[in-house]
Protein backbone atom coordinates (compact mmCIF):
# COMPACT_ATOMS: atom_id res chain seq x y z
CA UNK A 1 0.00 0.00 0.00
CA UNK A 2 2.40 2.80 -1.49
CA UNK A 3 1.61 6.66 -0.02
CA UNK A 4 -1.00 8.56 -2.92
CA UNK A 5 1.71 11.10 -3.13
CA UNK A 6 4.98 9.58 -4.04
CA UNK A 7 3.97 8.80 -7.06
CA UNK A 8 3.45 12.36 -7.95
CA UNK A 9 6.33 13.49 -6.40
CA UNK A 10 8.35 10.88 -8.31
CA UNK A 11 6.83 12.35 -11.68
CA UNK A 12 7.75 15.86 -10.50
CA UNK A 13 10.99 15.26 -9.97
CA UNK A 14 12.16 12.80 -12.96
CA UNK A 15 12.96 10.21 -10.21
CA UNK A 16 12.17 6.35 -10.71
CA UNK A 17 10.43 4.53 -7.97
CA UNK A 18 13.39 3.16 -6.10
CA UNK A 19 15.20 6.77 -6.60
CA UNK A 20 11.67 8.12 -4.90
CA UNK A 21 11.41 5.67 -2.07
CA UNK A 22 15.01 5.85 -1.41
CA UNK A 23 14.97 9.86 -0.89
CA UNK A 24 11.41 9.40 1.03
CA UNK A 25 13.41 6.98 3.39
CA UNK A 26 16.65 9.35 3.96
CA UNK A 27 14.45 12.26 4.40
CA UNK A 28 12.26 10.57 7.02
CA UNK A 29 15.81 9.26 8.98
CA UNK A 30 17.30 13.07 9.29
CA UNK A 31 13.83 14.35 10.13
CA UNK A 32 13.11 12.02 12.94
CA UNK A 33 16.90 12.29 13.84
CA UNK A 34 16.85 15.73 13.97
CA UNK A 35 14.11 15.88 16.63
CA UNK A 36 15.25 13.16 18.62
CA UNK A 37 16.97 13.22 21.76
CA UNK A 38 18.41 9.82 21.43
CA UNK A 39 17.56 7.24 18.58
CA UNK A 40 18.39 3.83 18.20
CA UNK A 41 17.53 1.31 14.83
CA UNK A 42 16.13 -1.82 15.63
CA UNK A 43 18.45 -4.29 13.83
CA UNK A 44 18.55 -8.30 13.74
CA UNK A 45 20.52 -8.52 10.20
CA UNK A 46 16.94 -9.22 8.32
CA UNK A 47 16.62 -7.66 4.84
CA UNK A 48 14.57 -4.96 5.77
CA UNK A 49 16.61 -3.83 9.07
CA UNK A 50 19.68 -3.79 6.53
CA UNK A 51 17.93 -2.37 4.41
CA UNK A 52 17.04 0.62 6.88
CA UNK A 53 20.47 0.88 8.08
CA UNK A 54 21.77 1.11 4.51
CA UNK A 55 19.66 4.36 4.45
CA UNK A 56 20.74 5.92 7.35
CA UNK A 57 24.71 5.49 6.17
CA UNK A 58 23.71 7.48 2.97
CA UNK A 59 20.91 9.77 5.03
CA UNK A 60 24.77 10.43 7.41
CA UNK A 61 27.20 10.13 4.64
CA UNK A 62 29.94 11.32 5.40
CA UNK A 63 29.87 10.86 9.19
CA UNK A 64 29.28 7.48 11.04
CA UNK A 65 25.78 6.60 11.61
CA UNK A 66 25.09 8.88 14.58
CA UNK A 67 22.43 5.88 16.27
CA UNK A 68 22.85 3.29 18.03
CA UNK A 69 21.46 -0.31 17.33
CA UNK A 70 19.29 -2.36 19.37
CA UNK A 71 18.24 -6.22 19.09
CA UNK A 72 16.11 -8.43 21.02
CA UNK A 73 17.55 -11.47 20.78
CA UNK A 74 14.82 -14.79 21.27
CA UNK A 75 17.77 -16.77 21.55
CA UNK A 76 16.13 -19.22 18.46
CA UNK A 77 17.23 -16.74 15.79
CA UNK A 78 19.48 -18.51 13.23
CA UNK A 79 23.41 -18.86 13.42
CA UNK A 80 23.50 -17.40 9.85
CA UNK A 81 21.98 -14.31 10.91
CA UNK A 82 23.41 -13.54 14.43
CA UNK A 83 27.20 -13.59 12.70
CA UNK A 84 25.86 -11.13 10.17
CA UNK A 85 24.57 -9.14 11.88
CA UNK A 86 27.76 -8.92 14.42
CA UNK A 87 29.88 -8.83 11.52
CA UNK A 88 28.05 -5.59 9.88
CA UNK A 89 28.13 -4.24 12.79
CA UNK A 90 31.78 -4.13 13.32
CA UNK A 91 32.13 -3.10 9.93
CA UNK A 92 30.32 0.18 10.57
CA UNK A 93 32.13 0.90 13.76
CA UNK A 94 28.48 1.20 15.51
CA UNK A 95 26.94 0.31 18.53
CA UNK A 96 25.00 -2.80 19.64
CA UNK A 97 22.36 -3.61 22.61
CA UNK A 98 21.23 -7.06 22.76
CA UNK A 99 18.11 -7.55 24.96
CA UNK A 100 17.98 -11.62 25.22
CA UNK A 101 14.89 -13.05 25.88
CA UNK A 102 16.79 -15.71 27.89
CA UNK A 103 17.53 -13.56 30.46
CA UNK A 104 14.12 -12.59 31.27
CA UNK A 105 13.39 -17.01 31.15
CA UNK A 106 16.47 -17.20 33.62
CA UNK A 107 15.40 -14.87 35.97
CA UNK A 108 11.29 -15.44 35.82
CA UNK A 109 10.40 -12.35 34.43
CA UNK A 110 8.66 -14.08 31.09
CA UNK A 111 7.76 -18.21 30.84
CA UNK A 112 8.39 -19.86 27.75
CA UNK A 113 5.19 -20.23 25.70
CA UNK A 114 3.43 -24.31 25.94
CA UNK A 115 4.72 -24.00 21.99
CA UNK A 116 7.97 -23.46 22.29
CA UNK A 117 8.21 -20.24 20.48
CA UNK A 118 9.73 -16.80 21.55
CA UNK A 119 8.32 -13.92 18.97
CA UNK A 120 5.50 -13.03 21.56
CA UNK A 121 7.67 -13.17 24.38
CA UNK A 122 10.31 -9.91 22.80
CA UNK A 123 7.72 -6.92 23.43
CA UNK A 124 8.96 -7.17 27.53
CA UNK A 125 12.56 -6.70 26.76
CA UNK A 126 12.25 -4.76 23.97
CA UNK A 127 10.33 -1.90 25.82
CA UNK A 128 12.49 -2.17 28.78
CA UNK A 129 15.29 -1.70 26.64
CA UNK A 130 14.22 1.23 25.02
CA UNK A 131 13.11 2.72 28.47
CA UNK A 132 16.71 1.63 30.13
CA UNK A 133 18.54 3.11 27.05
CA UNK A 134 16.24 6.35 27.19
CA UNK A 135 15.12 5.65 23.63
CA UNK A 136 12.55 8.30 22.37
CA UNK A 137 12.77 7.56 18.69
CA UNK A 138 13.00 3.80 17.67
CA UNK A 139 13.48 2.93 13.76
CA UNK A 140 12.51 -0.35 12.67
CA UNK A 141 11.66 -1.80 9.31
CA UNK A 142 8.06 -3.04 9.15
CA UNK A 143 6.41 -2.20 5.58
CA UNK A 144 2.86 -1.60 5.06
CA UNK A 145 2.60 -4.37 2.66
CA UNK A 146 3.58 -7.52 5.20
CA UNK A 147 0.33 -7.66 7.42
CA UNK A 148 -2.98 -5.87 7.86
CA UNK A 149 -2.30 -4.40 11.06
CA UNK A 150 1.25 -3.46 9.79
CA UNK A 151 -1.01 -1.10 6.69
CA UNK A 152 -3.07 0.69 9.47
CA UNK A 153 0.18 2.02 10.83
CA UNK A 154 1.25 5.64 9.91
CA UNK A 155 5.52 6.26 9.26
CA UNK A 156 5.65 7.75 12.79
CA UNK A 157 3.69 5.93 15.28
CA UNK A 158 3.24 7.30 18.84
CA UNK A 159 3.34 4.76 21.53
CA UNK A 160 2.24 5.24 25.11
CA UNK A 161 3.99 5.51 28.38
CA UNK A 162 3.08 1.60 28.35
CA UNK A 163 4.36 1.53 24.74
CA UNK A 164 1.21 0.02 23.47
CA UNK A 165 -0.09 1.55 19.61
CA UNK A 166 -3.92 3.26 19.49
CA UNK A 167 -4.95 2.49 16.20
CA UNK A 168 -7.41 4.81 16.82
CA UNK A 169 -5.04 8.14 17.61
CA UNK A 170 -2.45 8.08 14.98
CA UNK A 171 -1.64 11.98 13.16
CA UNK A 172 -2.09 12.74 10.02
CA UNK A 173 0.84 12.72 7.54
CA UNK A 174 -0.46 15.15 4.98
CA UNK A 175 2.49 16.49 2.20
CA UNK A 176 5.20 14.18 4.18
CA UNK A 177 5.21 16.22 7.22
CA UNK A 178 5.84 13.47 9.84
CA UNK A 179 5.41 14.73 13.55
CA UNK A 180 7.58 13.00 15.98
CA UNK A 181 6.16 14.95 19.37
CA UNK A 182 5.64 12.72 22.41
CA UNK A 183 5.19 13.38 25.80
CA UNK A 184 7.67 12.68 28.51
CA UNK A 185 7.47 8.37 28.85
CA UNK A 186 6.02 8.30 25.41
CA UNK A 187 8.32 7.54 22.30
CA UNK A 188 7.58 7.24 18.78
CA UNK A 189 8.42 4.60 16.01
CA UNK A 190 9.54 5.53 13.15
CA UNK A 191 9.05 3.01 9.72
CA UNK A 192 11.32 4.66 6.71
CA UNK A 193 10.18 1.71 4.58
CA UNK A 194 6.72 2.23 5.43
CA UNK A 195 5.61 2.87 1.74
CA UNK A 196 7.98 0.12 0.06
CA UNK A 197 7.50 -3.19 -1.04
CA UNK A 198 9.09 -6.56 -0.78
CA UNK A 199 10.05 -6.40 -4.32
CA UNK A 200 10.82 -2.96 -3.69
CA UNK A 201 13.29 -3.91 -1.20
CA UNK A 202 15.12 -6.55 -3.49
CA UNK A 203 15.41 -4.27 -6.10
CA UNK A 204 17.06 -1.91 -3.97
CA UNK A 205 19.36 -4.82 -2.80
CA UNK A 206 20.29 -5.60 -5.65
CA UNK A 207 20.65 -1.75 -7.08
CA UNK A 208 22.71 -0.73 -3.99
CA UNK A 209 24.63 -4.41 -4.14
CA UNK A 210 23.80 -5.01 -0.53
CA UNK A 211 24.81 -7.75 1.37
CA UNK A 212 22.63 -10.55 3.02
CA UNK A 213 22.80 -13.12 5.21
CA UNK A 214 23.46 -16.45 3.04
CA UNK A 215 19.30 -18.05 3.84
CA UNK A 216 18.14 -15.56 1.51
CA UNK A 217 19.33 -17.63 -0.84
CA UNK A 218 18.68 -21.17 -2.59
CA UNK A 219 20.63 -23.99 -0.59
CA UNK A 220 19.67 -27.71 0.21
CA UNK A 221 18.94 -28.17 3.55
CA UNK A 222 17.58 -30.24 6.12
CA UNK A 223 13.33 -29.59 6.46
CA UNK A 224 10.49 -31.00 7.77
CA UNK A 225 6.96 -29.99 6.96
CA UNK A 226 4.59 -28.68 10.05
CA UNK A 227 1.29 -26.97 9.41
CA UNK A 228 2.30 -25.99 5.51
CA UNK A 229 5.33 -24.69 6.66
CA UNK A 230 8.94 -26.29 5.72
CA UNK A 231 10.84 -25.74 9.31
CA UNK A 232 14.27 -26.40 10.14
CA UNK A 233 15.25 -28.66 13.01
CA UNK A 234 16.34 -26.55 16.15
CA UNK A 235 16.40 -27.13 19.53
CA UNK A 236 13.38 -25.39 20.32
CA UNK A 237 11.44 -27.44 18.32
CA UNK A 238 10.19 -31.13 19.24
CA UNK A 239 10.29 -32.76 15.99
CA UNK A 240 7.10 -35.32 15.89
CA UNK A 241 7.61 -38.59 15.13
CA UNK A 242 5.80 -38.37 12.09
CA UNK A 243 7.24 -34.99 10.01
CA UNK A 244 9.92 -36.83 8.46
CA UNK A 245 13.24 -35.04 7.71
CA UNK A 246 14.25 -34.22 4.05
CA UNK A 247 16.89 -32.45 2.35
CA UNK A 248 15.34 -30.01 -0.13
CA UNK A 249 16.23 -26.48 -1.82
CA UNK A 250 15.21 -23.64 -0.03
CA UNK A 251 15.59 -20.39 0.98
CA UNK A 252 13.84 -17.72 3.55
CA UNK A 253 11.48 -15.06 2.45
CA UNK A 254 11.88 -13.85 6.50
CA UNK A 255 14.56 -14.90 9.09
CA UNK A 256 12.88 -14.65 12.21
CA UNK A 257 12.42 -17.06 15.12
CA UNK A 258 13.73 -20.01 13.73
CA UNK A 259 10.72 -21.97 16.00
CA UNK A 260 8.30 -20.31 13.86
CA UNK A 261 9.89 -19.12 10.51
CA UNK A 262 9.21 -21.43 7.42
CA UNK A 263 11.21 -21.67 4.40
CA UNK A 264 9.79 -22.03 0.58
CA UNK A 265 11.33 -24.32 -1.80
CA UNK A 266 12.84 -21.99 -4.12
CA UNK A 267 15.84 -22.41 -6.99
CA UNK A 268 16.37 -18.69 -7.11
CA UNK A 269 19.84 -18.62 -5.93
CA UNK A 270 20.75 -14.68 -6.97
CA UNK A 271 19.27 -11.36 -6.21
CA UNK A 272 18.20 -11.66 -10.05
CA UNK A 273 16.40 -14.88 -9.12
CA UNK A 274 15.02 -13.56 -6.00
CA UNK A 275 13.21 -10.59 -7.72
CA UNK A 276 11.50 -13.01 -10.39
CA UNK A 277 10.22 -14.95 -7.99
CA UNK A 278 9.11 -11.99 -5.58
CA UNK A 279 7.48 -10.78 -8.89
CA UNK A 280 5.55 -13.70 -8.99
CA UNK A 281 4.12 -14.52 -6.00
CA UNK A 282 0.66 -13.00 -4.43
CA UNK A 283 1.22 -14.24 -1.04
CA UNK A 284 3.31 -11.53 1.58
CA UNK A 285 6.69 -13.41 3.05
CA UNK A 286 4.79 -13.66 6.51
CA UNK A 287 1.65 -15.09 5.36
CA UNK A 288 3.49 -17.80 3.33
CA UNK A 289 6.27 -18.50 6.37
CA UNK A 290 5.62 -17.37 9.61
CA UNK A 291 3.39 -19.88 11.87
CA UNK A 292 3.04 -17.04 14.92
CA UNK A 293 0.96 -14.91 12.71
CA UNK A 294 -1.79 -17.56 11.73
CA UNK A 295 -2.69 -17.73 15.51
CA UNK A 296 -5.90 -15.56 14.82
CA UNK A 297 -6.88 -13.09 12.04
CA UNK A 298 -5.69 -10.31 14.84
CA UNK A 299 -2.70 -11.78 15.90
CA UNK A 300 -0.06 -8.90 15.12
CA UNK A 301 -2.94 -6.36 15.80
CA UNK A 302 -3.04 -7.73 19.44
CA UNK A 303 1.35 -8.00 19.74
CA UNK A 304 1.08 -4.54 18.41
CA UNK A 305 -1.22 -3.05 21.01
CA UNK A 306 1.55 -4.12 23.63
CA UNK A 307 3.93 -2.89 21.95
CA UNK A 308 5.61 -5.46 19.72
CA UNK A 309 7.53 -4.11 16.93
Amino acid sequence: MRDPHMSTTSVKAGLSTLEALEAEGIHILREAVATARKPVILFSGGKDSVAVLHLATKAFWPGRVPIELLHVDTGHNFDEVIAFRDATVERLGLRLKVAKVQDYIDDGRLRERPDGTRNALQTVPLLEAISDGGYDVVFGGARRDEEKARAKERVVSLRDEFGAWDPRNQRPELWNLYNTRHLPGQHVRVFPLSNWTELDVWRYIEREAIELPALYYAHEREVFERDGLLLTPHPALSRRDTEALERRVVRYRTVGDASCTGAVESPAASVADVIAEVAATRITERGATRADDRASEAAMEDRKKEGYF
